[in-house]
This record gives structure tokens, sequence and C-alpha cells, in this order.
């Protein structure tokens, strides 16, 4: 065996067309992708538009979870769009077949409906939970090829996945109809969740850790509160402001009116292109950049971060509603917090 992979490792080294092999492979996966589109787009009554609003409309009127389940290829893909329903406000779980025919059954219940994946359709795993399906009348979709199989035959609603070439043209293993069905898994949970209006605030309860659930708190969870350190008033002389600029170790301080409001920042760039300014007495109103760039602190962490650095700054104040400053946000909180 390892003489086998050596000789087919040396192949490898000396063909030039394995970069051509890996277009085709990725070219033939876009056109299967493509024909859904397509499909999509069909308004006949029984088109694949017409059913995967069907299949929308079950599952919006399910009261219980969305079981997914698949055998083989289908199943890493069943897990995968079970976890994406889960994590966009659809409850949902996956339900190996050949363990629900060992006594698994009994974690679908009645109010619960059915997503089944099978390429042929055929699977003969799946007769277990096709047929308890249609026993107590659990709502079954289907995501398949197979016209006319045992599955599509079974289910209330079939999305049939359109003819396309598998990208293994050797064994015919399912590669591209494989993506089909996760895309087709994916569509299903996000037009869910737009149309049950499913917000950055929900998701980030099921996500609260890991860089994306960090991106999505927000920007009051993240700031510093706001310090007499940060600020100074717009008749302040510029030394002074130096002073409280050197006492916050933030590399910048906000200029505020007579009312409080932020009306300006200086910052230490502005001081290096004004230096001429230093020793003639100014206000920081000869300096200062006015009506900065500010968050409000419903803001979510991760516009923060992109106005960071689209602009190559590196602190943005945060302001209620009457530009009143209530904290200051530094490129460092988001590394502490791992938005970065």
């Amino acid at each position: 065996m390892l003489v086998y992979l050596q000789s087919q490792a040396n192949r490898r080294e000396s063909n030039p067309l394995v970069n051509e092999i890996a277009i085709d492979v990725l070219k033939k996966e876009v056109a299967g992708l493509e024909s859904l589109v397509l499909a999509m787009k069909e308004n006949t009554p029984k088109g694949f538009g017409a059913s995967f609003q069907a299949a929308l409309n079950l599952i919006e009127k399910t009261t219980g979870r969305v079981i997914v389940t698949g055998m083989g290829k289908s199943g890493h893909i069943g897990r995968k769009i079970a976890a994406t329903f889960a994590s966009t406000g659809t409850l949902s779980s996956f339900v190996h077949p050949a363990e629900a025919i060992h006594g698994d059954l009994g974690m679908i219940a009645s109010d619960d409906l059915v997503i089944a994946l099978s390429n042929s359709g055929g699977t003969s795993e799946l007769s277990g939970i096709i047929g308890y399906a249609n026993r107590y009348n659990i709502p079954l979709i289907a995501i398949t090829s197979g016209k006319g199989s045992a599955l599509d035959l079974s289910a209330n609603v079939t999305l049939l996945l359109p003819k396309a070439d598998e990208a293994c043209h050797v064994t015919q293993a399912p590669t591209t109809s494989a993506i089909m069905t996760l895309a087709i898994g994916d569509a299903l949970a996000v037009t869910l969740m737009k149309q049950r209006g499913f917000t950055s605030d929900d998701f980030h309860r099921f996500h609260p850790g890991g860089k994306l659930g960090a991106g999505l708190k927000k920007v009051a969870q993240v700031m510093r509160p706001i310090s007499p350190s940060y600020l100074c008033t717009d008749d302040t002389t510029l030394s002074k402001a130096i002073e409280v600029m050197n006492s916050s170790g933030v590399g910048c301080v906000g200029i505020t009116s007579a009312q409080g409001t932020l009306v300006g920042i200086i910052t230490d760039g502005d001081l290096r292109r004004h230096y001429s300014l230093l020793e003639k007495g100014k206000d920081v109103t000869d300096v200062m950049t006015k009506n900065p760039i500010s968050l409000r602190p419903d803001d979510l962490a991760a516009k923060g971060l992109n106005i960071l650095s689209e602009k190559k700054i590196t602190s943005l104040f945060v302001l209620d509603q009457n530009a009143i400053p209530l904290g200051l946000i530094h490129i460092h909180d988001f590394l502490e917090e791992g938005v970065i």
C-alpha cells in the first residue's frame, strides 16, 4: 500500500494536468448550483420553485423541531443543514437513520418535521424513518435526485435535484449532488430566518463565543466607559489638551461644547500635523477634527472595527442620541474581545 501511495505521489508531481482536473471539479459543481438557480425560477405548479415554497410552508407550520436525516455523505451534509437551521432560529436536530431503527425513532415527536436526504432516494437505511413518518402523519420533505424513488413517493414535498454531472467521473461519488443538497438546506434556513425577522441579536444568542460571536456584540459591551481623561472642553489650550491626552493613554482626546456634546477630536496625528502651533498658545479648536465619526452604543462591534480599518484610525467615541459621549472604543479593545 505504501509503495502504491508513493508511486501515485510521484505521478502527481510530474503531472501538469492536476490543476486542470481540479478546475474541472469546480466547474461541474458550479454548473450544478447554476442548474438549481434556473430550477428555482421555474413558475410551473409542479416546478422546483413551487416545491421549495411548499417546503417552506410546511416548516413554518411545524411546532416542533426539524429533524434532518441522511446516510453516508448525505448524513454529513444533513448534520451541517441541521446545525444551520438551529443557529438561525429554527429548532433542529440530526437523527442518524441506522441508529433510528435501533431505538432513536423515539427522538422524533409527532409535532416534528423530517427532512430526508438521499441522492438516489432508495437508501435502505431511511426506510425506518420514512415508515415512521408516514405512520404517524409526520410531514416529510425529501431532497433527492431519485424521481419516482421510495423516498420521493413517500414525501409530502420533494425537492428534486436537477440533473447534474458528479465531479467525480470515475466513481460517481456524491460530489456535485452533495454541494447542491447543502445549498438547498442553506436556502431553506436563510429564507426562513429572514421571513421570521431573525436579527443579529438573536444570532448572537446562539453564537456567544468565537470571532463570529464577538463581532455580533454591541458596542456598549466592548467600549470603555467615558472618563474625564478622554475629554476636554472647546476653550482648553492646546498644551493642556496634550496633558489630558497623555494621561488617557488612548492616543486621542475628545472636545466637548459647553453643553457636553462632542464637537471634535484631537489625535496624535493631528498634533504631528500641527506641530508648529504647539507653542503659540492656540486653543484646541485650531487643531481638532470637527464632527468626528462616532458610534452608538447599540451598533455592532463589527461595524466599529470596519470603520477603524477603513479610516485607518485607532479610536472612536460612542455617543448617545444627543451627541453626549458615553464611552470610547479603541482598536486594542477589539483585540481583547477577539473581534479581530
